[in-house]
């Protein structure tokens, strides 16, 4: 039977970061409610990729003669910066705002990945964190990134893999953890189940 992967995420770039390594996996976004999720923000983006994972598990369950043999994998990603959370930006002034506090400090990006094996429903959950120390920025510079529209679909408003690069002084730990899934881990865990 052949194994599948499945992203309960609609997210182009970890789409493209399990193509790189060579996997080729079948896109179904969960719809699942993401409020409600606390605790500190390991905990919080565990939470929410165990959702994810479950909601399209769940979908998938009644499908067993197509994906009996699946791995679906739920990820999310979070911007974490003097114990406040940073999410999605909701406009441009938001965003805005974010940058000038991350600008000239460390802060720090988790991505939780949970990955539920079908049909024996086994699952993991871990969360990976990686420290960014971004370079001082000007106003100017702010509301010039700001204005590219990059921001608005990323936790922290920024892209590390697009414009924000000219920004980013250091990272310590997985660069493919801060663009949006650490993806060595998830190869590790697939091949430990011989998925990869």
């Amino acid at each position: 039977m052949e194994r599948r992967i499945v992203l309960a995420s609609a997210s182009p770039r970890r789409q493209e970061l399990l193509r790189q390594v060579g996997l080729a996996p079948e896109v179904l976004p969960s719809h699942v409610d993401e409020s409600g999720a606390g605790g500190t923000p390991e905990q919080m983006v565990m939470e929410l990729s165990r959702r994810k994972a479950e909601d399209v598990a769940a979908e998938l369950g009644r499908k067993t003669a197509e994906y009996g043999n699946a791995a679906v994998i739920g990820a999310d990603t979070v911007v974490a910066v003097d114990d406040r959370i940073l999410g999605k930006p909701k406009s441009e002034q938001e965003a805005a705002a974010m940058i000038r506090l991350l600008a000239g400090r460390i802060h720090h990006v988790y991505t939780g990945v949970t990955i539920i094996f079908l049909p024996t429903g086994e699952r993991i959950t871990f969360a990976e964190g990686t420290e960014v120390e971004v370079y001082p920025m000007t106003e100017e510079q702010i509301r010039r990134y700001t204005a590219t529209g990059e921001p608005m679909d990323k936790a922290g408003a920024y892209g590390i893999q697009g414009r924000f690069a000219a920004y980013v002084k250091g990272i310590r730990g997985d660069y493919n953890n801060v663009v949006g899934l650490p993806v060595a881990r998830v190869c590790r865990e697939l091949a430990a189940r011989g998925m990869f």
